[in-house]
């Protein structure tokens, strides 16, 4: 496989330019499956194969499920701002940097797990509820000075979980782990 693969396992994210009200539910069910999916995918890996990297020079398996709980994290709170003020500028994170730090790099992914069923759970009721007019309310990205939608970026991060599932099942794959 070559380096792009690697990182792309899916693709990059390809959000259409007229999204539906289809594109949001199948988007809605892929977030609130993910949660579940990567529970299942990890649960018999030891903790050798946790702080496995899914490419060289990569994030291992553990920081891999660490930072989709940051990421989604950051994001929750993104449909919330977005939601009561006008066009934020949401604040941006050092996703490289937070990977590193120790707890992404040796706390149990018990904890990411639980987390993300729980802001997961959370996170879907708000989907799920938000009135279709308030998904056209957007924040600015402040490292591309983008605004997004709220229905991009629920496109965004169905993505993102489909993404993050592909790097560990691809290397598990690779490695017979499965």
């Amino acid at each position: 496989m070559t380096l792009e693969q690697l990182k792309y396992p899916i693709g990059k994210t390809q959000i259409p330019e007229n999204i539906t009200k289809k594109n949001i539910e199948v988007w809605i069910s892929d977030i609130e499956r993910f949660s579940q999916e990567i529970e299942f995918l990890v649960k018999q890996l030891s903790e050798k194969q946790l702080d496995t990297p899914y490419r060289e020079n990569g994030w291992t398996i553990r920081q891999v499920i660490h930072h989709c709980y940051n990421s989604h994290t950051n994001s929750y709170i993104r449909f919330k701002w977005t939601l009561i003020e006008d066009i934020p500028i949401i604040k941006a994170y050092f996703e490289d940097r937070w990977a590193e730090i120790f707890d992404s790099k040796s706390a149990p992914i018990s904890l990411s797990l639980d987390g993300l069923k729980a802001l997961h759970s959370k996170w879907v009721y708000l989907l799920k509820n938000i009135p279709e007019k308030d998904l056209e309310k957007g924040f600015i990205n402040p490292e591309t000075k983008a605004k997004v939608s709220l229905k991009e970026n629920i496109g965004i991060y169905a993505w993102h979980c489909q993404h993050h599932y592909a790097h560990i099942e691809q290397l598990m794959i690779r490695k017979n782990w499965k």
